[in-house]
């Protein structure tokens, strides 16, 4: 209860020093790059050593592929249905198609279920939502927005990621026994700071202006992002015999908010911005609820 508070408590912060206390320009991109390059690398380092193999570990990294290319078939459906624009596809696409599995995702699950939950949110996250966005999201945004997708740069984009090359690094270090004891306690406090920087910038990006004709794509949208997305996954796994932490991490990651790195990308494409902040801010605040209502709806990982 104490780490879900602290999610709240840092949350709220942000929110409040955006609104009331002018913070000076920057830091936010400050705050994010300590988190990306430092924090991330360290925490990703920490705990791949520590993930045990297990035959079920497939299931939270197809949980996110199914969630990205489940919205993508979904919301080219209802585009053509509903008559919308191309950038409103393609933004739904990508915002609610990525979670926001290490910004809100690594934090929540340490709150709801320890350091073995964080481990397998890492394996969710760096294994199937970060290799998304760095391929299939970016020529999502680059179809949807006519330009054309550069295959080099996507590559290069994953294999200089600093939390993609601390995978690495940390499955050669478990493979050899773990990190020394000493190379732990430097990694831990590094890495511990990633759970309040980052909802603290969530705050402080935090937006919601809900725009003219936005209501029924943002109720699609996380109607898919928040509830129906993790329900496939939840009957995919157990329709594959997947249970305990591994299903319950898998389907909660699948629940989780939008990505903000996705709404960013939605921005940089054109792909409708305002649709794709507001899906974004809803989400977050929504998320904070269903997760937790659906981590208790699924037994806490129990069983």
């Amino acid at each position: 209860m104490t780490a879900l508070l602290l999610l709240f408590v840092c949350l709220l912060l942000g929110m409040l020093v955006r609104r009331f206390a002018s913070p000076p320009a920057g830091t936010v991109h400050g705050i994010n790059w300590w988190v990306i390059n430092i924090a991330l690398p360290a925490l990703v380092l920490e705990q791949i050593p520590k993930v045990r193999m297990d035959p079920q570990l497939w299931f939270p990294v197809a949980a996110m592929w199914i969630t990205f290319f489940g919205a993508w078939a979904l919301f080219a459906l209802l585009g053509r249905r509903l008559n919308w624009s191309r950038g409103r596809i393609g933004a739904l696409t990508v915002v609610c198609g990525l979670g926001n599995t290490s910004f809100m995702g690594y934090p929540m699950m340490q709150a709801l279920h320890g350091k073995d939950g964080l481990a397998l949110a890492v394996v969710a996250d760096q294994l199937g939502c970060f290799p998304l966005l760095a391929s299939a999201g970016i020529v999502v945004a680059s179809l949807y927005a006519g330009r054309e997708p550069q295959p080099r740069a996507i590559v290069k984009r994953i294999l200089t990621f600093p939390a993609f090359v601390a995978l690495v690094l940390g499955g050669i270090a478990g493979l050899l026994g773990g990190w020394p004891r000493l190379a732990e306690d430097v990694l831990d406090p590094i890495g511990a700071t990633l759970t309040p920087l980052a909802l603290f910038s969530v705050g402080l990006q935090f937006k919601f202006h809900l725009g003219e004709r936005q209501a029924i794509a943002l109720g699609l949208g996380l109607g898919w992002k928040l509830v129906l997305a993790p329900l496939l996954c939840l009957a995919l796994g157990i329709a594959t015999g997947i249970g305990g932490l591994v299903l319950t991490v898998g389907v909660l990651q699948a629940a989780m908010a939008p990505m903000i790195s996705a709404a960013i990308l939605a921005d940089e494409y054109g792909l409708e911005p305002p649709l794709a902040n507001t899906v974004l801010g809803a989400g977050i605040v929504l998320s904070l609820l269903t997760v937790p209502l659906g981590n208790i709806l699924l037994g806490s990982g129990s069983g």
